[in-house]
């Protein structure tokens, strides 16, 4: 649920002196983020600029459509808007380090985020999710869940849909994906309940190191809403505070919600409740498990109904580019998992797979230490090949506990793979890095894969 225009303002006025007769607000980054806030912002009647460091932002011409009258600087941050701005909202694609942003801090303006102006706009529950793999799968899996039970959900966030954008649906509660850039720089979240489902390395290019990305991940539980706790990863675990309401899950011990055996079945349990048969998740891989719990521990924690949350389950496909099983060509299954783009998510699909398996990977590592990769590959994969700009590094951190083979694109990974696959075997794409060397996106790397895979075909 939305609420009116002069709640928000009062609510801004409060929380960062933010309102339309004093306050110069600076939007840095005009991309799916950045429009979203001008859109906001317009309707609220509050003035603003736009930065931008590219020449031509993506979504410029679309802004100038709605928007042709309102200031925006391009190519390199003008050093003039930011010196007058009372406000920055700075999209997550830009680094607070930036020179500008630095010296604008220091100048007295405020940090205000998408999520925080998100936040002063609704008072409808907000379900917030993080972590550094599954994050998606299970803020998708949650909104299914809330649509099973009769719930009026808006699912977005750092997946797909702005938070700002769902601010027009008549939601009954938000769920909402948020990724360590939207964290640091968000203030007044109070989720009804959250989730940091695991760290491991990842945006270390961007985070002085892992337990500076891990503070920014556990800003997700701010506020007094319900802190739902994977006790597997001892990092998040450590995050438990004293007088909150707190829901585990576990996919290797008891918990709150966890699996054990009745007979000769696996169930997905709540305390003592059988929920469902694990077999009856449509998903590879057993971290799928753990997404899955954690959603119904979310779910929980603000009253859904737990059958009908299971008949979601049953019936959930998972995500494109997230453990999508392409074709199998005789006898050899291909899997896209283009989705992960860090360590801990190739990790975690690897480990999901009983037997051994051809695993391509590679790209712009992040400035992660790829040798977290090591005893994963030593114990799940029969050979890896290996593309894009850090291709050396994996390599390097491997030193020879597999055989590897370098490809220099998709299609000769493909080919690669191809070569070495016997009947029963699986090839996974899994990269464990960026994209954007080689690619568009994360998508764009796992059609050409699919496309590459289906052209064996012929």
């Amino acid at each position: 649920m939305k609420i009116d225009n002069v709640a928000i303002i009062n609510s801004l006025r409060k929380n960062f002196a933010l309102d339309p007769q004093n306050s110069k607000v600076l939007v840095v980054g005009l991309g799916n983020t950045g429009l979203s806030v001008a859109h906001y912002l317009q309707k609220l009647g509050i003035n603003f600029a736009i930065t931008d460091s590219r020449d031509k932002p993506p979504l410029i011409d679309e802004f100038f459509q709605v928007m042709p009258d309102t200031p925006v600087f391009t190519g390199g941050f003008d050093e003039a808007a930011f010196k007058v701005a009372t406000h920055l909202i700075v999209s997550p694609g830009v680094s607070l380090t930036e020179k500008s942003i630095v010296k604008a801090i220091a100048n007295g303006s405020k940090i205000v985020s998408d999520i925080d102006l998100f936040a002063c706009s609704v008072d409808a529950p907000i379900i917030a999710i993080t972590g550094s793999n599954g994050k998606s799968t299970v803020t998708t899996m949650l909104g299914e869940m809330a649509k099973c039970a009769g719930k009026k959900a808006g699912v977005g966030g750092n997946l797909g849909t702005p938070a700002l954008d769902l601010l027009d649906q008549a939601a009954e509660l938000y769920v909402l994906e948020l990724s360590s850039f939207q964290l640091e720089r968000t203030s007044v979240l109070n989720a009804a309940a959250a989730t940091v489902l695991n760290v491991s390395a990842d945006h270390l290019d961007r985070h002085a190191d892992i337990a500076k990305y891990a503070q920014e991940k556990q800003n997700v539980f701010s506020g007094n809403g319900v802190m739902v706790i994977n006790v597997d990863d001892p990092i998040v675990d450590a995050m438990q505070e004293e007088d909150r309401r707190i829901l585990t899950f576990s996919i290797k011990k008891d918990a709150d919600f966890y699996i054990a055996n009745k007979g000769d079945v696996e169930y997905l349990m709540h305390n003592k409740q059988c929920l469902m048969p694990l077999a009856e998740l449509p998903l590879e891989g057993r971290h799928n498990a753990a997404n899955a719990l954690a959603a119904l521990a979310l779910g929980v924690s603000i009253g859904l109904d737990e059958h009908a949350m299971c008949n979601a389950l049953k019936t959930f496909k998972g995500l494109d580019h997230r453990m999508q099983r392409v074709a199998e060509i005789r006898g050899v299954t291909w899997v896209n998992d283009s989705k992960a783009t860090n360590i801990g998510a190739c990790v975690a699909a690897l480990q999901g797979y009983e037997r051994k398996v051809i695993l391509i990977a590679g790209g712009d590592a992040k400035g992660a230490d790829m040798k977290e990769l090591t005893p994963a590959i030593k114990e799940k994969a029969k050979s890896v090949i290996l593309m894009g700009k850090d291709a050396g590094l994996i390599k390097q951190a491997l030193n020879n506990c597999v055989p590897v083979y370098a490809a220099e694109n998709m299609a000769q990974a493909v080919q690669i793979s191809a070569s070495l696959a016997r009947v029963g075997d699986s090839v996974l794409l899994s990269p464990a890095c960026a994209s954007l060397d080689q690619y568009k996106n994360y998508q764009d790397r796992g059609d050409q894969f699919s496309k590459a895979v289906l052209g064996l075909l012929a």
